[in-house]
């Protein structure tokens, strides 16, 4: 199988497939693949935070023009996927000069699967773009042509926990990402100080507890296929719920904004999370650390065109109120504005490369120590590497 994620998680991904049981775990660009049955087709498709989809690869051939796409595509035996009174829909991804347009590329394919059905049963399957029985992809790389299945439907990210969202939400994924390259584990308190619509506050309290990530989704691609086994499904859920952790410190979420406080304590409440994670009403830059111990804090501040904040000042804030009022803490927050980084005024002791969306973005950590190693990260870094 092949895990698709985002750039600069693949590392992550493959440490998770390989803690699931996974075999065979192989890093790519975006993606990692391994081997596993059908049980763990279903494990990964609940348990994985980093991945966005689960294919699974059936059949493979080389093809530079229309015909040999079409002849291709005719050679898997599609009656053991798919029945000619179902409906489907295909993926393509291209990059090959031999094809030009992905729309042709699906209507190709499309038409070899419907005329195959059509030559032995008198009767087609249907296009069904929202709900398919199945969804196939395609993927073609200068002549070789990938067939694949996705096991998962709507994109991962998609957990099922959050109806209510901000101007600029974070991808669940990308959360999720972000917070295991964080070296976020549970064991000490959390702290998102710009919540949002409680993204990070949700994935950060799955994390610890070890609630498999997609605990919430409605359905999987997989549910609708002719080998679907609701009896190893339910088994693999029970298996993963006695897994779930218990949790003894704290997760908290400031926003200023009231409208944001009551999205994110809906989504939490959503997310069947609340006995976990306490949201109030809050400007970060008026705050102090209020627990013991080590506090670890991760955020998304906005750096977006259409939110309405003086960038150097507001960064600028970031960093003193860290500097004073936040001893004893690790801060990473990732931003898609690189010029802004330099306001801070500190010194990060880490820069992770990594997109938001299409945006270029920096994940960046400030450790901030007690006493007198308090100065030690108090200088300006310019640079962004």
């Amino acid at each position: 199988m092949i895990a698709k994620t985002f750039f600069g998680f693949e590392e992550i991904l493959a440490n998770e497939l390989k803690m699931l049981g996974a075999q065979d775990v192989e890093q790519g660009v975006r993606m990692v693949s391994f081997k596993g049955d059908k049980g763990f087709m279903y494990k990964a498709n609940l348990s994985l935070r980093t991945a966005l989809k689960i294919l699974k690869p059936i059949y493979s051939f080389k093809a530079n023009n229309e015909q040999a796409l079409y002849k291709g595509i005719s050679g898997v035996n599609w009656s053991k996927y798919l029945s000619a009174n179902q409906t489907f829909v295909i993926d393509a991804t291209v990059h090959s000069t031999n094809f030009n347009h992905t729309e042709f590329v699906s209507q190709k394919c499309k038409d070899a699967i419907v005329d195959q059905f059509r030559e032995r049963t008198g009767q087609r399957p249907s296009i069904e773009k929202i709900h398919p029985d199945l969804r196939i992809n395609i993927h073609i790389d200068k002549d070789q042509v990938s067939v694949a299945l996705d096991t998962s439907g709507n994109s991962l990210h998609q957990r099922g926990y959050r109806t209510a969202t901000n101007i600029a939400p974070i991808n669940e994924v990308l959360a999720a990402g972000i917070l295991l390259l964080s070296g976020w584990d549970g064991q000490g308190d959390f702290l998102d100080p710009m919540c949002g619509s409680g993204t990070f506050l949700a994935e950060a309290a799955m994390i610890a507890c070890n609630i498999p990530a997609n605990i919430n989704r409605k359905e999987f691609a997989f549910e609708k296929w002719k080998d679907w086994d609701n009896d190893l499904f339910d088994q693999i859920m029970d298996s993963l719920m006695k897994k779930i952790r218990e949790f003894h410190y704290t997760i908290k979420g400031y926003d200023k904004a009231p409208s944001a406080v009551q999205k994110a304590k809906d989504n939490i409440k959503n997310a069947n999370l609340d006995e976990y994670i306490s949201i109030e009403e809050r400007n970060f830059f008026d705050t102090e650390k209020t627990s013991e111990g080590k506090l670890h804090i991760v955020f998304n501040p906005p750096y977006d065109e259409r939110l309405d904040i003086h960038m150097e000042e507001f960064y600028k804030n970031i960093g003193d109120t860290l500097k004073k009022n936040y001893p004893g803490t690790n801060a990473w927050f990732i931003t898609g504005n690189l010029e802004a980084l330099k306001f801070v005024g500190l010194k990060p002791s880490r820069k992770i490369k990594l997109f938001n969306a299409s945006i270029e973005a920096r994940l960046v950590k400030y450790e901030m120590y007690e006493g007198s190693k308090r100065t030690k990260f108090q200088t300006t870094d310019d640079s962004v590497q």
